[in-house]
């Protein structure tokens, strides 16, 4: 994020008053059905689809320094696997070049190890470990005065037990395609949503508003942070894809292309590039991160290799 957008958080993140809230979104009725599985039947759910996923960042065009953050977790012990599934994070740093990727760089580390250590349901761990990622990054800014004021966004997947669990902190986003059709899991903690949720502007208005970027939530700006979490969690399905990335991607690519390129893709990773190199094609002003992550049949299982984009724990 630039400066001036820095700047104006700075401003509204005083004026924020707290309130309770879980992520406003339209998708089918039947995606927001509660899964009351036995742990047996989980264990099954979880062995019923195959996890294929890509993770990607990009500068943009007119960036040198990328203040994006992302990775995808796949534990390599089956039954960490069978108790906390896996994990995808995407993260947008703030505060000036260093400090931005130092702060999109604690979240990702953080969010990721703590989760997989924390006691308890895949749902709490999701909110320690982000509680624990945003003090982190707070008391870093305060022990290095280049670092003071940093922040970050955060949207995390956990895929567990047959369900989808999401994190989220600022606007970055999470969408699901399922059946052919796009859906945002997630709302913004912008100054504009803030306006369409008070009536003021219409969501079509908000995409071409001056202050579409001022988000009013951010990981690591305060000693503690509120934490949207998807509730009830979503029951999967063989062929959903999820999407995740930060407001360099869809800020440029409007959601019903975003829509076209991912159902038109062969994979997660050809998917990924065509969407970023979309991005760039449009001026590509911020850094791009895409995370791609689809089920598909256990039959259609292949290995899934180790590299930059996959980590394997």
């Amino acid at each position: 994020m630039n400066s001036n957008v820095w700047r104006k958080f700075q401003r509204l993140i005083g004026k924020r008053e707290s309130e309770e809230d879980a992520f406003v979104s339209e998708p089918e009725k039947e995606m927001k059905e509660t899964n009351s599985m036995s742990s047996a039947d989980a264990e099954k759910r979880q062995r019923d689809f195959a996890i294929f996923a890509s993770v990607q960042t990009d500068p943009g065009c007119v960036r040198d320094a990328n203040e994006d953050a992302g990775r995808h977790f796949q534990p390599q012990d089956p039954s960490l696997l069978d108790r906390r599934g896996a994990l995808t994070i995407v993260a947008d740093g703030m505060g000036g070049h260093a400090a931005g990727e130092v702060a999109s760089r604690i979240a990702v580390e953080t969010v990721g190890r703590i989760y997989y250590e924390a006691d308890g349901a895949p749902q709490e761990a999701l909110r320690r470990a982000f509680c624990e990622a945003n003090l982190r990054i707070y008391e870093t800014s305060l022990a290095d005065q280049s670092m003071r004021g940093m922040g970050t966004t955060c949207t995390a997947l956990a895929l567990c037990d047959g369900r989808a669990f999401i994190a989220h902190v600022g606007d970055s986003r999470a969408y699901l395609l399922r059946a052919g059709r796009l859906n945002l899991l997630t709302e913004d903690h912008s100054a504009v949503m803030e306006m369409v949720r008070q009536g003021i502007i219409s969501r079509e208005e908000a995409r071409h508003h001056a202050d579409k970027n001022v988000i009013i939530r951010a990981l690591g700006t305060t000693p503690e942070v509120e934490v949207s979490l998807l509730d009830p969690p979503l029951k999967v399905r063989v062929g959903d894809l999820f999407l995740l990335c930060s407001d360099g991607l869809y800020d440029l690519v409007e959601e019903s292309e975003i829509e076209r390129i991912l159902l038109a893709a062969r994979n997660p990773h050809d998917a990924g590039e065509k969407l970023i190199a979309t991005a760039r094609a449009r001026g590509g002003h911020d850094n791009i991160t895409v995370g791609i992550v689809v089920l598909r049949a256990t039959e259609e299982r292949q290995p899934t290799p180790i590299t930059r984009e996959v980590e394997a724990i």
